[in-house]
């Protein structure tokens, strides 16, 4: 069994084809932020900007006159899982101040926001006034992907390291018996929780600050979120900005769980 497949998580050393690539993905991504198309992403009080498809890449990564996304984390990643097309990647940029409530979130939101760094499975997306969780997107992994330079306090990735193999046996419980064709109907939220307060107990919390050039790779299934913003961080006028690609699974949310 590889480290990833019993961590959850891989950070790549500094990689000059990344390094390249980051360069020309850095103008796109500032002006993404400032775009008013992209207003609405930013929350928490002006302290982050979620930035959802907000970099202006291709299918194969190409940002401006960059090169396709390659380099050794898109190399482990295509030996993993296979090539896929990239979406437009997440500009999530952190400020001074972090965290701050978002919009319409509740008291209890925001306490776990500022505790428990927010930690969360990508794709489960509350829906409904319960805020019941589906797997709503299913993505295949998750490669993050400094910007800019950042001190380690400047509201750094925070992983649960080993939380990948609790959740996945979570899921595959709630999962279990259904069809496959409805697995995305399928209400995930009581086993979800339950999981997310075992991981809490039992998984080691691991901060990953990085810089442009590095990368590290989560598994889908990783519990994770992001650090407040430490009393002495610093990150330059652009704030903490890290490009983050999720594509998903081709085959849904049968093959999110039946392959990780």
């Amino acid at each position: 069994m590889s480290d990833f497949d019993e961590k959850g998580w891989v950070k790549f050393p500094y990689d000059p084809v990344l390094a390249d690539w980051v360069g020309h993905a850095l103008p796109a991504a500032r002006k993404s932020v400032t775009d008013p198309a992209h207003a609405q992403w930013l929350d928490c009080e002006g302290t982050w900007f979620i930035g959802v498809d907000a970099l202006d890449n291709d299918p194969q990564g190409r940002v401006g006159h960059s090169a396709p996304l390659s380099g050794q984390a898109m190399r482990f990643l295509t030996a993993q899982y296979g090539t896929l097309p990239l979406h437009k990647g997440q500009v999530s940029v952190i400020y001074p101040g972090y965290p701050r409530p978002r919009r319409g979130e509740s008291e209890s939101a925001g306490r776990y926001r500022l505790k428990r760094d927010a930690a969360h499975v990508d794709g489960l997306r509350p829906m409904g006034p319960d805020r019941r969780r589906r797997v709503d997107e299913p993505h295949a992994w998750i490669l993050g992907i400094p910007l800019n330079d950042a001190s380690k306090d400047a509201a750094p990735m925070v992983l649960w390291e080993g939380s990948h193999k609790i959740l996945r046996a979570a899921f595959q419980r709630a999962l279990d018996g259904r069809a496959r064709s409805s697995l995305h109907e399928v209400d995930v939220t009581d086993i979800y929780q339950a999981a997310r307060r075992e991981v809490f107990d039992t998984c080691p919390r691991i901060e990953l600050p990085a810089k442009p050039g590095e990368s590290y790779v989560l598994h889908r299934h990783c519990l994770h979120g992001v650090a407040p913003w430490g009393s002495n961080a610093s990150a330059g006028a652009d704030g903490r900005m890290i490009a983050y690609f999720r594509p998903e699974c081709a085959g849904g949310v049968a093959e999110w769980i039946e392959t990780a």
